[in-house]
Order: structure tokens, then sequence, then C-alpha cells
């Protein structure tokens, strides 16, 4: 019979804290092909601003090019980006399809 080793050193485990999430911006992006009324309407619908807010960061994208206009997790940013991407807009006079506003989410940095 071998012999056993009974003054083996005993490790404690290692204390692991979970790591969060990092967040995720919802872009909007300038584009001409819609109104800036759909897009306060957008805003407002998805994002629950009130109209001043709404006009401020449709004006922000349509001048700086885009704008963050939620930032947190992953899902609920896919979530709000497929409600951005269910809402569109018809050309009054042609009745086009515009589709919907452009838009993308990314990780934040």
């Amino acid at each position: 019979m071998l012999p056993v080793n009974t003054t083996a050193p005993v490790v404690a485990p290692e204390k692991t804290r979970p790591q969060a999430m990092p967040p995720w911006h919802v872009i909007v992006e300038n584009d001409e092909d819609h109104s800036m009324g759909f897009v306060m309407e957008t805003l407002m619908k998805v994002f629950r601003f009130a109209t001043e807010k709404a006009f401020e960061m449709m004006m922000h994208a349509h001048e700086k090019g885009e704008v963050i206009a939620w930032t947190g997790s992953k899902e609920v940013a896919e979530h709000k980006y497929e409600m951005l991407q269910s809402l569109r807009e018809k050309h009054w006079q042609s009745g086009r399809d515009l589709g919907p506003v452009r838009c993308r989410i990314e990780a934040a940095r």
C-alpha cells in the first residue's frame, strides 16, 4: 500500500466576480430621405422622448451625422433597433415606401 500524503497544501478556490456585460449604443444616423417630423415621431415612440428631446436628438443627428439615442444592455438595444426598423415612412406625394430611419447598434467604448 502506498503512503497517503496528508501534508499537501489546501488551495482555496479563486474568487471570481461576474463580468458585467458592456453597454451598447443605439445610434440614429442622419439621412436625407426621411422628414424631420418622421424622425422626431420615431424617437418619441421608441425612446419615449418628449417633443423637445426628440427635436434636440434629431437636430444633433442632422448636424453631426448621427446621435447616440440610447445606451444600455445588448438585449434592450437589439429590441429598440428592431422597433426602429418596424416604423416606416411613406413619401407624402408618391406614396413610395421610404423604409425605416437609418440606425445601428454597437458596443459602447
